[in-house]
């Protein structure tokens, strides 16, 4: 029997990937082919440079196409600055008891629907958890029996903005018929949260380069999803303007500082970059990388204030994206910083198993699952 392959297209804030990719064994992947090209990113919902975004698609996707035949469908991600979360409660009553069929989740689900917004698309949406008249919450209704079913709804919506980009570097390839958006928090959160974690309410940060996004999880959707202009690539900015150092050099020093190392006041760290040699103290280094990582925890924090729907103390911080293994530490003290519990969550998949990871395997899993149903 022949397995069914997907091509997705991973955005993320410093490099865009495309992938071939199919459902292996225990749930695992089968990459067949893979393409990435970095590019300027975004920042408050904006391309820094919308040709440079599209010439950095066609160039992977022109890849693609050449490895593989009769590719109709790209599915693409939807990078969190380019999305609006709502959040919407309805019930659908009935005149006595009966059995929920799938007709009513339907009609409970276009009930539920925000109104369209000037400017914005809605993508996806799903249902984090059905409630029937005995007060009993579900995540399939289907055959129970109520006299009323109530929903408690999560809708995505993109900005059309980021549609027209996207379509515009597909405009080239006349052979793709078809692009179908996915939110990239929606598809992180269910498929790197396991289930049992998302029935209490989650959190999910996702610490990428110059963007990053903080989700609270509810059963089979978001509570809650804040993305903002901010990530490693920052620190390492930090870094490069307090100590008057080239931005080359700065990146070279994240990636060779150890925050949890001892070392003497004496000890120096030393770069070598374009002939010319950088030397500081590992000491100072060490403090300035840490006042970066501050600045991340402090809008975590202000995430956490915002979201005001549960109490989410007790809950740890589960972390991924790429920024999270850039520097070594960084995880000990953010935890020590935000004085909460942070876990470190990635792919299950041989080679891949790496936070970096997380978006493209996120979205290649969230694909073959829309093929499937």
């Amino acid at each position: 029997m022949r397995k069914t392959s997907v091509v997705v297209l991973d955005i993320r804030s410093a490099e865009i990937t495309a992938v071939v990719g199919e459902r292996g064994v225990n749930n695992t992947f089968i990459i067949k082919s893979k393409y990435a090209c970095p590019y300027d990113g975004y920042v408050e919902g904006e391309f820094l440079d919308v040709p440079a975004f599209v010439s950095a698609v066609s160039d992977v996707v022109k890849s693609t196409l050449a490895s593989t035949n009769s590719v109709k469908t790209f599915y693409v991600s939807v990078p969190g600055e380019f999305l609006k979360l709502v959040n919407t409660d309805k019930v659908l009553t009935f005149q006595a008891g009966k059995k929920i069929s799938k007709s009513d989740v339907s009609a409970l689900g276009a009930l539920s629907a925000p109104p369209e917004e000037n400017g914005w698309r809605t993508i996806r949406h799903s249902c984090l958890y059905y409630v029937l008249s005995d007060k009993r919450k579900v995540i399939d209704p289907v055959g129970a029996v109520s006299d009323s079913l109530q929903g408690k709804f999560c809708f995505s919506k993109c900005k059309e903005y980021f549609i027209t980009c996207i379509m515009e570097a597909f405009s080239h390839f006349k052979e793709v018929q078809n692009i179908s958006l996915i939110p990239s928090d929606f598809a992180q959160s269910m498929y790197l949260v396991e289930p049992e974690l998302r029935d209490e309410c989650a959190v999910l940060f996702d610490l990428g380069y110059i963007s990053s996004t903080y989700c609270v999880i509810c059963g089979n959707g978001l509570l809650y999803s804040e993305s903002f202009s901010v990530g490693i690539g920052h620190v390492v900015f930090y870094l490069s303007e307090e100590m008057e150092i080239p931005f080359e050099v700065a990146s070279t020093f994240i990636s060779t500082v150890n925050l949890n190392a001892k070392e003497k006041l004496s000890t120096m760290e030393e770069c070598v970059y374009d002939g010319k040699t950088y030397s500081f103290s590992t000491v100072t280094l060490r403090d300035k990388i840490r006042e970066g990582l501050d600045f991340i925890c402090e809008t975590m924090e202000e995430c956490r204030r915002n979201f005001t729907g549960k109490n989410l103390d007790g809950k740890p911080i589960l972390l991924t994206g790429e920024g999270v293994k850039t520097i070594r530490g960084a995880v000990d003290h953010m935890s020590g910083r935000l004085v909460k519990s942070i876990e470190v969550v990635s792919p299950h998949v041989p080679y891949y198993d790496k936070p970096q990871f997380s978006s493209l395997f996120s979205l290649l899993d969230t694909a073959l699952s829309d093929v499937k149903s």
